[in-house]
């Protein structure tokens, strides 16, 4: 039984015991008709994470770049069927040859260092963050998580003002899906990124950093 978007009550002894558990499903990615990958995920806020992995992997440039979004169930899991303009789905078409015939894991389609270590462009932002901010929303973040608080089992990721207060939350059981739909969540409400920053629940890995 789903008690919430996102998790399961199951029985876990013969006496009638129970618990709550975070749900992970097969997510296929599909633009325009054509299936590009298939994420496993959990089922929550999976518009939001639509447009963020679209913009995060440079599939699309901006929001208006992704036209439509429909969830639709699946037999064995669901699909996040989304329209990106012609414009990008050409450059996809390119992206997918490029990716014929290789294997990988985190660094899809990269064919050599370079590729794979994507130039990161230089942040002007100057927006400064006092420690004390910062262990503010450190502290605040697990009480913003109602999946870790039910699960034990889930990801935050948060935007933050500058003060280390906490003003959106996005969840899921892989770390990258849940800041993917941060970015969605964000992108999607027009944010302004120079008033704030991103706190995550994990370590800030190459590719964390880059999205």
């Amino acid at each position: 039984m789903t008690t919430a978007a996102g998790v399961r009550t199951v029985a876990v002894c013969p006496e009638g015991g129970s618990d709550q558990v975070i749900e992970e499903t097969a997510i296929a990615l599909v633009y325009n008709g054509v299936s590009h990958v298939v994420m496993m995920a959990t089922p929550a806020d999976l518009e939001e994470f639509g447009l963020g992995f679209s913009l995060t992997e440079g599939l699309i440039g901006k929001v208006a770049d992704l036209e439509d979004i429909k969830v639709i169930p699946r037999e064995s899991g669901l699909e996040l069927a989304m329209t990106i303009s012609e414009e990008w789905f050409d450059r996809l078409a390119v992206h997918r040859r490029n990716m014929a015939g290789r294997t990988g894991c985190g660094l899809c389609g990269a064919e050599n260092i370079g590729q794979a270590l994507r130039k990161v462009e230089p942040v002007g932002m100057q927006l400064k963050i006092s420690n004390e901010a910062l262990q503010r929303a450190v502290a605040g973040l697990e009480s913003m998580q109602p999946l870790q608080l039910q699960t034990g089992a889930a990801h935050g990721a948060a935007w933050c003002d500058s003060s280390g207060g906490l003003l959106r939350v996005r969840e899921d059981i892989g770390r990258h899906n849940a800041l993917d739909k941060l970015i969605g969540s964000l992108c999607s409400a027009g944010f302004n990124p120079a008033e704030g920053f991103a706190l995550i629940s994990s370590r800030a890995s190459y590719e964390m950093v880059y999205k």
